[in-house]
């Protein structure tokens, strides 16, 4: 089952996050964090799925929604859509959000990255 997810302010942040110019040499590189925890199994091309669905134009579409993609049932009846707000929970904690979802990563705890890879995969 889904666990609903109540964040207030933290959604907030994260939308500001998301939209804040780059910091500089402390800045958490998405395509990166991308690269190192993502790639192996997702795509960012459109229509190109591997392991994982391709995650382009994954914001507002809603989860276990393409047709090319074999879903687990649990991610397909979840009822999410996803935005910066699920995807930062589900990255964070994949299985505490959708029980049963066939996605086996543990989780990325660090918010700056998950942030970071967020906006990254929703660039155009």
């Amino acid at each position: 089952m889904v666990r609903l997810l109540r964040w207030g302010g933290c959604a907030l942040a994260l939308a500001g996050a998301l939209t804040m110019a780059p910091a500089g040499a402390g800045e958490v590189s998405g395509r990166a964090v991308f690269e190192r925890e993502c790639q192996a199994c997702h795509s960012v091309a459109r229509g190109r799925n591997h392991v994982g669905p391709s995650l382009f134009a994954v914001i507002g579409r809603p989860a276990g929604s393409i047709s090319s993609f074999s879903y687990s049932l649990a991610l397909r009846a979840s009822g999410l859509v996803w935005s910066a707000v699920t995807l930062d929970a589900f990255l964070a904690d994949p299985q505490g959000v959708v029980a049963g979802t066939a996605m086996r990563f543990p989780g990325l705890g660090d918010a700056a990255e998950r942030a970071a890879v967020i906006a990254y995969i929703a660039s155009p």
